[in-house]
C-alpha cells in the first residue's frame, strides 16, 4: 500500500517499534470488530494497541493490488451506514467523520435463477415489497407476513444484545427474562419459519436468496439472522468512498490519535495468563506484551483453541466454544478489465447467478473433488469494486475490477494446509487452475461480452484465507449462524477468564456491521459507563 492516499496522512500503522511499551489494553487483531473495539476505546480515552498477523491491516476489509488494479477482500455491499441508522453516526464519530459511504444505487442486488427468473432488490422497504408482489402476485399476504416478521425480530434483537454485554451467569437470567422473543427466533431455522408463511417453494428460495451474506443455508441457518440481513439491506446497500482500505485508515488513526498503535506482522502466539488472569501476550517472535486488558477480536473459536495456555483447554466452556461449526470456506476469481464494462452487463449491483432453484446442503457449497470434471457451481456472487467507488479513476485504458464469489468445502483444501504460500506444489496449482477456468466460464455464459476485456485473473481459496487472516476452517463468517450457535452463553464480550475479552463478529452476528457490533459491544462491556454515555448521544441524533 501506498504510504499516502490522495495528499492524506501516512497510514497510521507500522512493523516497527515506536518506543512506547505501555498500554491500556492489547486488541488482537484488526478486523472489523478488532478496529471498532480500538477506535471506541481510544475515543473513550484508552491507549490501545492493535496486534494485526498480517502486513495489512483491516481484516476481511483490506484491499491488495496488483499492477493497475485494486480489490477489495471482504466488502461488497454493507447497509445501515448512513446517518440515518446508529451504525452509520457510530462510524462516522469513530472516524471522526472521514469515513464516506456511497450507494450503490437504486438497486443494490440483482438475482438471476433458472427460468429466466429474474427479481432486483431496491434500496427502498415499499419498492423491496412491491417488486417481490410482482413476482409473486398469489402471495402478497405471506410476503406482507415475512415483512412483519423481520420488523418483530429486529425490535426483540435489542435487549438480546443488551444481555450479551453481561458476563455469562447474569447475562443469562437477563436473556431469559427480557429475551425471550429474541431467544424463541434464534432457536427457530429458516427453512421452518419460511415454510409456516409459504408452500410456494420459490417464493422461499427467494425470500432467503440472500443467506449468502452470512453463509448458511436456510435448514440450518438462525431465522434471527436471515432477518436481520434483510433489515440490514432495507434501505440499500453502500460501499466506503475510496475503497473498503478506508475503513481501516480512518479507524486506526482514531486509535494512534489518542495514542495507541496498530502493529503489523506481529502474530500473537500466546495469551499470558497469571494467576488465572490474562495480563497480556506472547508474540510468536516470543517478545512479551502487558496491559491492563486482551480483548481477542480473532474469533473467539479460535482463540480458544489456538491462542490460550494449553490447561485452559479442558475447561468445559472452551470445549462449548470448540464444538460449535465454522461457517463455509470460499474461494474468489479475481479479474481486472479493461474497457467499457458497464456494456457488457457490469453494473455496481452485485449480481447472484443462481444455477439451482434449491436450497439443501448439496447446493449450498460447490464440488470440487473432481476437478476434472466440474459441474457448474450452485450460485456465483459477482461484484464490481470499481463501479461502486466513486473515487476510481478508470485512466485511460479504461481499468476496472470484477470478483466472482462461491463456497466451497474447506476438506477439498485441507489436505494442503501447513504448505507455504504460492510455494504449495504442481498438484496444487493445476487444482487451482482448473477450477479457475470452470469459474471464468462459467461467468462468461452469463457475460460473454466481457471476454474481451479481460486482462488479469487470478483465483484465491481456502488457503489464502486461512494464511492472511487465520479463521477456523477457512470460514469467512466464523462460527456458523445456526441455533446452536446462538444458544452457546459463551459467545459474548466477557471471557470467563478475568482480564479476557472477546470482540468480533462471533459475538454478535456475521458481516461487516456484524463484526463492528461485536467490537461496539466488546468496548461497552470493558467501559459501560462512559460507552454507554457516547451511545446514548448518538441516539439522540
Amino acid at each position: 500500500m501506498n504510504d499516502t492516499v490522495k495528499g492524506r496522512a501516512k497510514h497510521p500503522w507500522d512493523k516497527r517499534g515506536k518506543g512506547e511499551t505501555r498500554y491500556d489494553d492489547i486488541v488482537i487483531g484488526s478486523g472489523m470488530g478488532g478496529m471498532t473495539c480500538a477506535a471506541l476505546l481510544a475515543t473513550l480515552g484508552r491507549k490501545v494497541l492493535v496486534l494485526e498477523q498480517h502486513y495489512v491491516p483491516g481484516g476481511f476489509t483490506h484491499t491488495f493490488h496488483r499492477p493497475g488494479y485494486t480489490w477489495d477482500v471482504g466488502v461488497h455491499a454493507i447497509g445501515e451506514v448512513t446517518h440515518h441508522s446508529l451504525t452509520g453516526r457510530l462510524l462516522s464519530t469513530l472516524s471522526r467523520g472521514e469515513l464516506e459511504w456511497a450507494s450503490l444505487g437504486s438497486v443494490y442486488d440483482t438475482f438471476l435463477f433458472p427460468g429466466d427468473f429474474h427479481i432486483d432488490f431496491p434500496d427502498s422497504p415499499h419498492a423491496f415489497r412491491d417488486n417481490l408482489a410482482a413476482a409473486f402476485p398469489s402471495d402478497t399476504r405471506a410476503i406482507d407476513g415475512y415483512l412483519d416478521r423481520v420488523k418483530d425480530v429486529a425490535a426483540a434483537m435489542k435487549s438480546y444484545y443488551l444481555a450479551r454485554t453481561l458476563p455469562a451467569g447474569p447475562g443469562a437470567v437477563v436473556e431469559a427474562v427480557l429475551a425471550r422473543r429474541a431467544r424463541k427466533v434464534l432457536d427457530e431455522r429458516t427453512s421452518d419459519a419460511l415454510a409456516k408463511l409459504t408452500p410456494n417453494p420459490r417464493l422461499r428460495t427467494v425470500l432467503a436468496s440472500q443467506w449468502g451474506y452470512y453463509g448458511s443455508i436456510p435448514k440450518r441457518s438462525s431465522f434471527a439472522m436471515q432477518a436481520l440481513v434483510t433489515k440490514h439491506f432495507m434501505h440499500g446497500g453502500y460501499y466506503p468512498v475510496g475503497g473498503s482500505a478506508r475503513i481501516a485508515e480512518t479507524l486506526l488513526r482514531t486509535v494512534a490519535n489518542a495514542g495507541g498503535w496498530t502493529r503489523i506482522s506481529s502474530p500473537v502466539d500466546q495469551i499470558l495468563l497469571e494467576r488465572g488472569r490474562a495480563v497480556g501476550v506472547r508474540l510468536e517472535s516470543g517478545e512479551e506484551i502487558r496491559a491492563e486488558r486482551v480483548i481477542s477480536a480473532a474469533g473467539v473459536a479460535s482463540t480458544v483453541t489456538r491462542l490460550l495456555p494449553a490447561e485452559v483447554g479442558a475447561r468445559r466452556w472452551v470445549g462449548d466454544v470448540a464444538r460449535l461449526e465454522p461457517g463455509p470456506a470460499h474461494v474468489c476469481l479475481y479479474l481486472g478489465f479493461k474497457g467499457d464494462i458497464r456494456k457488457a452487463g457490469a453494473t455496481a449491483a452485485n449480481q447472484w447467478f443462481y444455477h439451482t432453484w434449491s436450497t439443501e446442503g448439496d447446493a449450498a457449497a460447490w464440488d470440487v473433488s473432481a476437478p476434472e470434471n466440474l459441474d457448474d457451481a450452485p450460485v456465483l456472487y459477482v461484484s464490481f469494486p470499481s463501479l461502486k467507488d466513486p473515487e476510481h479513476v478508470p485512466g485511460p485504458e479504461e481499468r476496472h475490477t470484477g470478483e466472482v464469489v462461491t463456497f466451497v468445502p474447506w476438506e477439498s483444501f485441507a489436505s494442503w494446509q501447513g504448505s507455504r504460500w504460492k510455494k504449495r506444489g504442481a498438484d496444487y496449482e493445476a487444482f487451482k487452475a482448473a477450477i479457475k477456468e470452470k469459474l471464468l466460464n462459467q461467468l462468461l455464459a452469463h457475460r460473454p461480452d466481457l471476454g474481451p476485456m479481460i486482462d488479469h485473473v487470478e483465483l484465491s481459496t481456502p488457503l489464502s484465507t486461512d494464511h492472511f487472516t487465520r479463521p477456523m476452517a477457512g470460514s469467512i463468517y466464523g462460527l456458523e449462524p445456526t441455533p446452536e450457535r446462538f444458544r452457546c452463553r459463551w459467545l459474548r464480550p466477557k471471557s470467563p477468564i478475568p482480564g479476557l475479552w472477546f470482540a468480533g463478529s462471533e459475538v454478535v452476528s456475521v458481516g461487516v456491521i456484524g463484526a463492528m457490533m461485536g467490537g461496539v459491544l466488546a468496548a461497552l462491556a470493558c467501559e459501560p459507563i462512559r460507552g454507554a454515555r457516547l451511545v446514548a448521544g448518538l441516539r439522540k441524533r
